[in-house]
């Protein structure tokens, strides 16, 4: 007589979690697995799936990280934007437009067996990276390795000569065909060995953080850069405002927004990942957009701050996604640079299924 195992039992076999088996089993990928009530039940003599997107991966067990650090990344939201993406089979298709570091775009790309993948970002330097690690890596890690050879040996005072160099050789050099990769070994540098891992520019849009005070710091993680560089090429990468995603956008696709965060705070107003400014008149921008891809029929799911976190009576996003879903999750807040300013606020996940 066939006898069945649980899908806890079959990831905790397989080595793989319990939604991964989740999302095979609505794939159809498990012979013989079959929905109970609301739990699935697999033969136990079934074999794990080859999965065909991920077959790179799997043999080493690679985990894909971002490559540069980011403010407002999303490493502590990533298991509650997951559970928002639905396991029936109908997604097909995933789209972050306002990726930033993409801490949930590269946990999500090695599990999930999506068709097609599309990013973008507002910043120019960024998405120069994207493309750079994605089409050229040799090229880049050469950079990056001869940078950290150079600098990590240097004494402080070395150190910051070095630094304000390249801050300004990064500041001065026109991004073309000619000088993309030195732009993105610059860029990843610059991420790296300044305070706090910031992305800040000025009017001018001119980056103008200081340099941090680490005193090892991974310039040039090549593992990581080669395995996101083989992540990256069935992925469209894109340069600009996120509305460019609508044609890409259709019913089958989970879409996430991570916006700059609207403050909680006067002194908390860091809106300014670039020269532009994103503020409540840009939020309500993004809602109507939120709201195009809903009605096309698309999963959107978006993550902001939340208002109440400093004033009970603020309803700004409570009004302005009154017709979704809205989620007050728990999630630490490690900007501020006292630490004993930081700790765990509400943030709000928003969905609209």
């Amino acid at each position: 007589m066939l006898s069945f195992i649980s899908a806890k039992e079959a990831a905790e076999k397989w080595d793989i979690s319990q939604r991964r088996v989740s999302i095979l089993c609505h794939e159809k990928r498990i012979a013989g697995a079959m929905m109970v009530g609301n739990m699935w039940i697999i033969p136990s003599t079934a074999e794990k799936p080859i999965d065909k997107r991920t077959i790179r991966y799997e043999k080493k067990n690679v985990t894909l990280k971002p490559f540069v650090k980011w403010v407002g990344g999303k490493n502590n939201l990533v298991s509650e934007i997951e559970k928002l993406i639905p396991l029936d089979g109908s997604i097909t298709k995933y789209a972050e437009p306002m990726v930033g570091g993409g801490a949930l775009f590269f946990d999500i790309l090695p599990k999930y067996n999506f068709d097609k993948y599309y990013i973008s970002d507002s910043n120019t330097e960024l998405m120069n990276t994207y493309q750079v690690i994605k089409n050229n890596v040799d090229a880049l890690v050469k950079k990056l390795i001869e940078m950290q050879m150079s600098f990590l040996p240097m004494d402080n005072n070395g150190r910051k000569y070095y630094y304000y160099q390249a801050r300004e050789r990064f500041n001065t050099l026109a991004l073309k065909n000619d000088t993309a990769t030195e732009k993105a070994a610059l860029f990843i540098f610059l991420n790296k060995t300044c305070f706090n891992g910031l992305y800040r520019v000025n009017r001018k849009g001119q980056f103008n953080v200081p340099m941090g005070a680490y005193k090892n710091p991974t310039i040039c993680d090549e593992e990581n850069l080669r395995n996101v560089s083989v992540g990256l090429q069935n992925v469209t990468i894109v340069c600009g405002d996120y509305t460019l995603s609508r044609d890409f956008v259709d019913k089958n696709t989970f879409v996430y927004f991570d916006p700059p965060y609207r403050p909680i705070s006067e002194t908390a107003a860091f809106t300014s990942y670039n020269k532009d400014c994103f503020d409540d008149n840009e939020q309500k921008r993004l809602a109507a957009f939120f709201t195009e891809l809903s009605k096309i029929g698309a999963v959107v799911a978006l993550s902001n701050s939340d208002p109440k976190n400093i004033n009970e009576n603020d309803n700004f996003f409570d009004d302005l996604y009154k017709d979704y879903k809205i989620i007050r999750v728990s999630a630490p807040r490690m900007i501020n640079s006292k630490a004993e300013k930081r700790g765990a606020v509400n943030e709000l996940l928003i969905c609209n299924k």
